[in-house]
Protein backbone atom coordinates (compact mmCIF):
# COMPACT_ATOMS: atom_id res chain seq x y z
CA UNK A 1 0.00 0.00 0.00
CA UNK A 2 1.08 3.58 -0.41
CA UNK A 3 2.00 5.85 2.02
CA UNK A 4 0.10 8.79 2.33
CA UNK A 5 1.56 11.85 3.14
CA UNK A 6 -0.45 15.18 4.55
CA UNK A 7 1.02 18.47 3.27
CA UNK A 8 -0.01 21.56 5.74
CA UNK A 9 1.81 24.52 4.13
CA UNK A 10 -0.06 27.52 3.04
CA UNK A 11 2.21 28.16 -0.22
CA UNK A 12 -0.56 26.20 -2.81
CA UNK A 13 2.23 26.23 -4.97
CA UNK A 14 4.94 24.20 -3.57
CA UNK A 15 2.05 22.22 -2.52
CA UNK A 16 1.18 21.35 -5.97
CA UNK A 17 4.73 20.81 -6.80
CA UNK A 18 5.27 18.19 -4.02
CA UNK A 19 2.13 16.41 -4.43
CA UNK A 20 2.94 15.60 -7.89
CA UNK A 21 6.72 15.03 -7.07
CA UNK A 22 6.15 12.34 -3.92
CA UNK A 23 3.44 10.82 -6.10
CA UNK A 24 5.79 10.38 -8.79
CA UNK A 25 7.59 8.33 -6.40
CA UNK A 26 5.02 6.03 -4.82
CA UNK A 27 3.29 8.17 -2.54
CA UNK A 28 -0.54 9.32 -2.16
CA UNK A 29 -0.63 12.58 -1.08
CA UNK A 30 -3.21 15.13 0.42
CA UNK A 31 -2.90 18.67 1.75
CA UNK A 32 -4.18 21.72 2.91
CA UNK A 33 -3.05 25.30 3.38
CA UNK A 34 -4.85 26.05 6.71
CA UNK A 35 -3.93 24.42 10.24
CA UNK A 36 -7.10 23.75 11.81
CA UNK A 37 -7.67 21.97 8.19
CA UNK A 38 -4.70 20.17 7.98
CA UNK A 39 -5.54 18.68 11.93
CA UNK A 40 -9.31 17.61 10.90
CA UNK A 41 -7.31 15.71 7.65
CA UNK A 42 -5.28 14.39 9.86
CA UNK A 43 -7.86 12.66 12.03
CA UNK A 44 -10.14 11.94 9.52
CA UNK A 45 -7.23 10.74 7.02
CA UNK A 46 -5.23 8.63 9.01
CA UNK A 47 -1.95 9.40 7.22
CA UNK A 48 1.34 7.52 7.82
CA UNK A 49 3.50 10.92 7.71
CA UNK A 50 2.79 15.10 7.72
CA UNK A 51 4.91 17.85 6.49
CA UNK A 52 4.35 20.35 8.05
CA UNK A 53 5.63 24.17 7.45
CA UNK A 54 6.41 26.19 10.33
CA UNK A 55 5.05 29.80 9.01
CA UNK A 56 1.61 29.19 9.07
CA UNK A 57 -1.44 31.23 9.56
CA UNK A 58 -3.85 31.32 12.30
CA UNK A 59 -1.23 29.00 14.56
CA UNK A 60 2.53 28.39 13.75
CA UNK A 61 3.90 24.94 12.67
CA UNK A 62 5.73 24.75 16.33
CA UNK A 63 1.81 25.00 17.61
CA UNK A 64 0.71 22.44 15.65
CA UNK A 65 3.00 20.09 15.76
CA UNK A 66 2.20 20.25 19.75
CA UNK A 67 -1.19 19.37 18.93
CA UNK A 68 -0.42 16.50 16.90
CA UNK A 69 1.56 14.99 19.39
CA UNK A 70 -1.35 14.90 21.82
CA UNK A 71 -3.13 12.90 19.38
CA UNK A 72 -0.46 10.88 17.18
CA UNK A 73 2.79 9.82 16.76
CA UNK A 74 2.28 10.05 12.95
CA UNK A 75 5.70 10.78 11.62
CA UNK A 76 6.32 14.80 11.38
CA UNK A 77 8.78 16.68 8.98
CA UNK A 78 9.05 20.26 9.42
CA UNK A 79 9.98 22.91 6.50
CA UNK A 80 10.66 26.50 7.17
CA UNK A 81 12.60 29.45 5.80
CA UNK A 82 14.01 30.03 8.90
CA UNK A 83 16.97 27.82 9.35
CA UNK A 84 17.74 29.20 12.64
CA UNK A 85 19.38 26.45 15.04
CA UNK A 86 17.13 27.21 17.58
CA UNK A 87 14.08 26.99 15.38
CA UNK A 88 14.97 23.65 14.52
CA UNK A 89 16.14 22.65 17.87
CA UNK A 90 12.51 23.69 19.11
CA UNK A 91 10.94 21.57 16.32
CA UNK A 92 12.43 18.47 17.45
CA UNK A 93 12.35 19.02 21.06
CA UNK A 94 8.13 19.41 20.13
CA UNK A 95 8.24 15.60 18.74
CA UNK A 96 9.37 16.49 15.00
CA UNK A 97 10.86 13.45 13.61
CA UNK A 98 13.50 15.64 11.39
CA UNK A 99 13.68 19.61 10.26
CA UNK A 100 14.16 20.59 6.47
CA UNK A 101 14.64 24.02 5.89
CA UNK A 102 13.75 25.81 2.64
CA UNK A 103 14.88 26.40 0.38
CA UNK A 104 15.73 22.58 -0.27
CA UNK A 105 15.74 19.91 -3.08
CA UNK A 106 12.52 17.34 -3.71
CA UNK A 107 15.15 14.63 -3.91
CA UNK A 108 16.52 15.55 -0.12
CA UNK A 109 12.61 15.63 0.95
CA UNK A 110 12.40 12.34 -0.50
CA UNK A 111 15.59 10.70 0.96
CA UNK A 112 13.90 11.88 4.51
CA UNK A 113 10.62 10.97 3.99
CA UNK A 114 12.16 7.85 3.61
CA UNK A 115 15.06 7.92 6.32
CA UNK A 116 11.31 8.75 9.14
CA UNK A 117 9.78 6.11 7.53
CA UNK A 118 12.48 3.46 7.73
CA UNK A 119 12.63 4.12 11.78
CA UNK A 120 9.32 4.83 12.21
CA UNK A 121 8.68 1.06 11.17
CA UNK A 122 11.84 -0.24 11.96
CA UNK A 123 12.89 -1.00 8.76
CA UNK A 124 16.50 0.50 8.08
CA UNK A 125 17.95 -0.23 5.08
CA UNK A 126 21.38 -1.83 5.76
CA UNK A 127 24.14 1.18 5.26
CA UNK A 128 26.17 -1.65 3.03
CA UNK A 129 24.80 -3.39 0.51
CA UNK A 130 26.62 -6.16 -1.69
CA UNK A 131 25.85 -7.51 -5.03
CA UNK A 132 28.30 -9.73 -6.78
CA UNK A 133 31.47 -7.93 -6.78
CA UNK A 134 29.42 -4.42 -5.73
CA UNK A 135 29.53 -3.20 -2.75
CA UNK A 136 27.53 0.27 -2.17
CA UNK A 137 28.33 2.26 1.30
CA UNK A 138 25.45 4.65 1.77
CA UNK A 139 27.13 6.82 4.31
CA UNK A 140 30.29 6.99 2.72
CA UNK A 141 28.25 7.81 -0.50
CA UNK A 142 31.23 5.25 -2.21
CA UNK A 143 31.19 2.25 -4.47
CA UNK A 144 33.59 -0.53 -5.06
CA UNK A 145 33.84 -3.02 -7.03
CA UNK A 146 35.88 -5.97 -6.21
CA UNK A 147 37.15 -4.06 -2.85
CA UNK A 148 38.28 -0.81 -5.25
CA UNK A 149 36.60 2.41 -4.45
CA UNK A 150 35.11 3.50 -7.74
CA UNK A 151 35.88 7.38 -8.64
CA UNK A 152 32.48 8.18 -9.17
CA UNK A 153 30.51 11.48 -9.31
CA UNK A 154 27.67 12.66 -7.31
CA UNK A 155 25.54 12.43 -10.43
CA UNK A 156 26.81 9.01 -11.20
CA UNK A 157 26.40 8.01 -7.07
CA UNK A 158 22.87 8.93 -6.88
CA UNK A 159 21.62 7.08 -10.50
CA UNK A 160 23.48 3.64 -9.23
CA UNK A 161 21.59 4.71 -6.01
CA UNK A 162 18.19 4.95 -7.42
CA UNK A 163 18.39 1.99 -9.45
CA UNK A 164 19.85 0.15 -6.38
CA UNK A 165 16.48 1.01 -4.46
CA UNK A 166 14.21 0.09 -7.69
CA UNK A 167 16.00 -2.91 -8.17
CA UNK A 168 14.33 -5.15 -10.62
CA UNK A 169 12.18 -2.56 -11.97
CA UNK A 170 12.34 -0.91 -15.18
CA UNK A 171 12.89 3.07 -14.54
CA UNK A 172 12.16 5.20 -17.74
CA UNK A 173 14.69 8.39 -18.46
CA UNK A 174 11.53 10.78 -17.23
CA UNK A 175 11.66 9.08 -14.36
CA UNK A 176 15.27 9.29 -13.89
CA UNK A 177 15.11 12.84 -14.30
CA UNK A 178 12.40 13.82 -12.15
CA UNK A 179 13.99 11.62 -9.19
CA UNK A 180 17.24 13.57 -9.72
CA UNK A 181 16.00 16.75 -10.44
CA UNK A 182 18.62 18.75 -8.24
CA UNK A 183 21.14 17.78 -10.47
CA UNK A 184 20.64 19.84 -13.81
CA UNK A 185 19.94 17.39 -16.78
CA UNK A 186 18.96 18.47 -20.46
CA UNK A 187 16.19 17.16 -21.00
CA UNK A 188 16.70 17.52 -24.88
CA UNK A 189 19.97 15.25 -25.06
CA UNK A 190 21.38 12.00 -24.09
CA UNK A 191 22.06 13.33 -20.46
CA UNK A 192 20.55 9.92 -18.68
CA UNK A 193 22.37 7.64 -21.50
CA UNK A 194 26.01 9.64 -20.96
CA UNK A 195 25.76 9.16 -17.36
CA UNK A 196 24.61 5.70 -17.32
CA UNK A 197 27.45 4.91 -19.86
CA UNK A 198 30.33 6.40 -17.85
CA UNK A 199 28.63 4.82 -14.52
CA UNK A 200 28.78 1.00 -16.75
CA UNK A 201 32.44 1.78 -17.32
CA UNK A 202 33.42 1.94 -13.69
CA UNK A 203 31.71 -0.36 -12.99
CA UNK A 204 33.00 -2.61 -15.76
CA UNK A 205 29.43 -3.93 -16.36
CA UNK A 206 29.61 -5.07 -20.40
CA UNK A 207 25.89 -3.75 -22.00
CA UNK A 208 25.77 -6.87 -23.78
CA UNK A 209 26.25 -9.14 -20.81
CA UNK A 210 25.04 -6.94 -18.22
CA UNK A 211 25.46 -8.53 -14.28
CA UNK A 212 24.25 -4.95 -12.90
CA UNK A 213 22.47 -2.38 -15.16
CA UNK A 214 20.46 -3.38 -18.04
CA UNK A 215 19.06 -1.32 -21.00
CA UNK A 216 15.61 -1.90 -21.62
CA UNK A 217 15.90 -0.85 -25.22
CA UNK A 218 13.20 2.21 -26.07
CA UNK A 219 12.16 2.51 -22.42
CA UNK A 220 15.37 2.85 -19.68
CA UNK A 221 17.16 1.22 -17.33
CA UNK A 222 17.05 -1.43 -14.78
CA UNK A 223 19.17 -3.01 -11.83
CA UNK A 224 19.46 -6.61 -12.01
CA UNK A 225 22.67 -6.91 -9.63
CA UNK A 226 22.16 -10.59 -7.58
CA UNK A 227 22.79 -10.65 -3.60
CA UNK A 228 24.83 -13.39 -1.54
CA UNK A 229 21.32 -14.93 -0.96
CA UNK A 230 20.76 -14.90 -4.77
CA UNK A 231 23.67 -16.47 -5.70
CA UNK A 232 23.38 -19.55 -3.62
Amino acid sequence: MKTRILIIDDDEKLNQLLTTYLANHGFEVISSTLPEEGLRMLEREKPGLVILDVMLPQMDGFEVCRTIRRQSAVPVVMLTARGEITDRVVGLELGADDYLPKPFEPRELVARIQAVLRRAHGNVTPPVQNFDGLTIDYPKRQALRDGEVLDLTTMEFDCLDLLVRNSGQVLNRDQIMESLRGIEWDAYNRSVDITMSRLRQKLKDDPKAPRFIKTIWGTGYMFIGKTSDDLV
